[in-house]
């Protein structure tokens, strides 16, 4: 019979993203965010290629996103971005999390997953540890442009997700889950 860990089973069967809007100042300071990005990264990486890397945005930065992403959303005819655009104006402090393939053996679909796991990864540290934290993306998180010109990324990378960090103002409620029977097919032979 193998150990289990109850407290992380009953951590991760109750565990629930606070959405961006009920994240507010403060956030963790930089020897704390340091622990959970480190904790963000023990993730499967078969080949060892490490084929993510980390942006952390402060308030500044996301002031500056936030103004790129409206003459962005009007040059794409997007027409208002308000929603989109208070995601950042809004924020205090986010994690983008970048997907950097590597040349290797390694499918880079095996690659494109593990920077995944990096998000939800990073995202249980910062619940776990008492912060409110949620993953976003939206059409900023796949506009190429966008991607080069305000976060740097090279043509060979893309963004895994944002984590958005913060303190939660309030715990939303619980939303429906899936039903796990009806979407699992056992296979015995």
């Amino acid at each position: 019979m193998p150990d289990r860990n109850q407290p992380a089973l009953d951590f991760l069967a109750t565990r629930r993203s606070r959405p961006h809007k009920l994240l507010q100042p403060p956030v963790p300071a930089r020897e704390e965010l340091m622990e959970l990005l480190t904790i963000g990264m023990r993730v499967p990486d078969h080949g060892k290629l490490e084929p993510w890397r980390y942006l952390v945005l402060e308030k500044q930065a996301m002031t500056r996103l936030a103004g790129a992403i409206s003459a962005r959303a009007e040059a794409r005819g997007e027409g208002p971005a308000e929603k989109i655009v208070a995601q950042y104006a809004d924020a205090s402090l986010c994690v983008a999390v970048i997907c950097s393939p590597k040349p290797s053996e390694i499918p880079e679909a095996e690659q494109v997953a593990s920077a995944a796991c990096v998000c939800l990864s990073l995202l249980n540290a910062c619940l776990a540890a008492g912060w409110g934290a949620n993953w976003l993306t939206d059409w900023p998180a796949f506009d190429r442009p966008f991607l080069e010109e305000h976060l740097g990324l090279s043509p060979s990378e893309s963004l895994a997700g944002f984590i958005h960090i913060g303190t939660a103002a309030s715990k939303p409620p619980e939303r429906p889950r899936p039903d796990v029977s009806a979407l699992t097919t056992w296979v015995a032979e």
